[in-house]
């Protein structure tokens, strides 16, 4: 007669594969807080997963990530959020921003007016018990990143950006950039967490379409190779600057072990620097 501990991950996964057949979401997952991609990854994100995030220079993509992490936060998850380049006050700036639907010239500036302070004091107040864990990318390369997050904890969400802020050593720097995306992907599987890890592409300005493609994410291969998730944010007002395009924003989904490789509709609020999902924001 089998013993509990041979049928019980069986009848668990059973059990889990009938809930979300009801409609319940995954028990497991961290939602992002954009329905659609929650949606086309079944749940929201799952632990032991590497997912990137990646695009052109002044796309949006910390935007996006901290949205992310201040949505996984608010759903009761811990967040830990690695940065390579801002400290914890521009972090905490633009999550205000993001939350409190302010301008970001205007908090750097100190000019917003009344209902603009209003709505600063009502962001933070819900941002109150929210905040991720936030710590500086030290420049010593993937495995003393690997080391911090291990000693940062609990974290069901660890945020790094971005990858290109990870490297050290006499390397050359896409193996470095390799081995540090290989890194994380282990640091996943072995603390069962999801690493959100954002990525810098620049070689796209060198053709005609500008929408990232999974060779743009470089690194010798190695996040095509290793990603479970692979997102890629396109701004067409970046390259045409006609009007009517301000905002409007695709986020593909070049890679998807588990799911359907689409895109869906965004749309960034510049001023907030705030993405909305377009189809039910």
């Amino acid at each position: 007669m089998p013993g509990r501990a041979d049928i019980s991950p069986l009848t668990l996964l059973l059990k889990h594969i009938d809930a979300i057949a009801d409609g319940d979401t995954l028990p497991d997952g961290v939602p992002t807080g954009f329905p659609t991609l929650d949606r086309v990854l079944a749940g929201g994100l799952r632990p032991g997963d590497l997912v990137v995030l990646g695009g052109d220079v002044g796309v949006g993509k910390s935007a996006l990530a901290i949205a992310m992490a201040l949505h996984a936060r608010q759903a009761g998850h811990q967040v830990a959020y690695f940065s390579g380049e801002m400290d914890a006050t521009r972090w905490l700036e633009r999550a205000l921003a993001i939350e409190g639907k302010v301008s970001m010239d205007l908090i750097r500036r100190g000019k917003v007016n009344d209902d603009e302070r209003s709505a600063l004091g009502a962001a933070a107040l819900r941002l109150r018990d929210a905040i991720p864990r936030i710590s500086h990318i030290a420049p010593d390369g993937a495995a003393a990143l690997a080391d911090a997050i291990r000693q940062d904890g609990d974290a069901a969400l660890v945020v790094v950006d971005s990858l290109q802020c990870v490297p050290a050593g006499d390397v050359q720097r896409e193996d470095a950039l390799a081995f540090a995306v290989r890194v994380l992907k282990s640091l996943a599987v072995e603390r069962q967490a999801i690493v959100l890890l954002v990525a810098h592409l620049s070689a796209i300005t060198k053709r005609t379409d500008m929408r990232p493609v999974l060779d743009d994410f470089g690194a010798l291969g190695a996040v095509k190779q290793h990603a479970d998730v692979i997102l890629a944010l396109y701004r067409d007002e970046l390259y045409d600057r006609a009007p009517g395009r301000e905002g409007a924003t695709e986020l593909a989904i070049l890679k998807n072990r588990e799911g359907p490789m689409t895109y869906l509709d965004l749309y960034f609020y510049k001023q907030w620097l705030r993405f909305e999902d377009m189809v039910e924001a």
